[in-house]
């Protein structure tokens, strides 16, 4: 499975929230597993969209086809756009999962701590989470030492309850600072107007 990060930083919310309500044709698109997106909780103009595609193949074949004509609605609506892809490595508890909120987290891992990082995912981290009230589930992507961790929760306040009794204890169960270059992460409010399933 791919999954598709999409970042957009926003210049008119109005006409971007129109144009991602476009872009339900992608459920007629060969290979389109699902897609969801919000609103940065910490940054006003800040949007994020996750996508994830049955391959990349798939996905190559909906940019050579109708991804210009429904990008087209969502022009001028946003000054800087940053799209990574991952491949997925992990599934969280029950996979990509209902809820009002995504908490984002984009890892550079050290060279050769790689497979460390991803071992300590899915026997510290994914166990971890999956305990916690709230978290619906989630999906654990590669792309050679980045890596990116999606999680959906029933609510912020289920993510911030998770923050503040879980996380201290699996971070140092983990051993993440060994591993971690950089981290960068965000907790994203879903719209549920821009969700499209196939």
């Amino acid at each position: 499975m791919l999954i598709k990060w999409v970042r957009c930083r926003v210049t008119d919310r109005a006409a971007f929230g129109r144009g991602q309500e476009g872009w339900g044709a992608l459920a007629e698109v060969p290979g389109f597993l699902g897609q969801c997106g919000g609103w940065s909780r910490t940054q006003r103009d800040v949007a994020h969209v996750v996508a994830w595609w049955r391959s990349a193949d798939d996905h190559a074949a909906f940019l050579a086809g109708p991804h210009d004509r429904l990008a087209a609605a969502q022009a001028g609506s946003y000054g800087e756009i940053s799209v990574r892809l991952f491949e997925r490595e992990l599934t969280i508890g029950a996979g990509p999962g209902v809820g009002n909120v995504v908490r984002l987290a984009h890892c550079d891992v050290r060279p050769g701590r790689e497979e460390h990082f991803v071992r300590a995912q899915s026997e510290v981290w994914n166990p971890g989470m999956e305990a916690a009230p709230g978290m619906t589930g989630g999906v654990f992507g590669r792309h050679g030492q980045e890596f990116l961790v999606l999680t959906w929760w029933r609510s912020a306040q289920d993510h911030d309850r998770y923050r503040g009794e879980r996380f201290p204890s699996l971070r140092a169960a983990s051993g993440a600072a060994d591993d971690l270059a950089a981290i960068t992460g965000d907790l994203v409010v879903l719209e549920p107007a821009w969700a499209v399933l196939p």
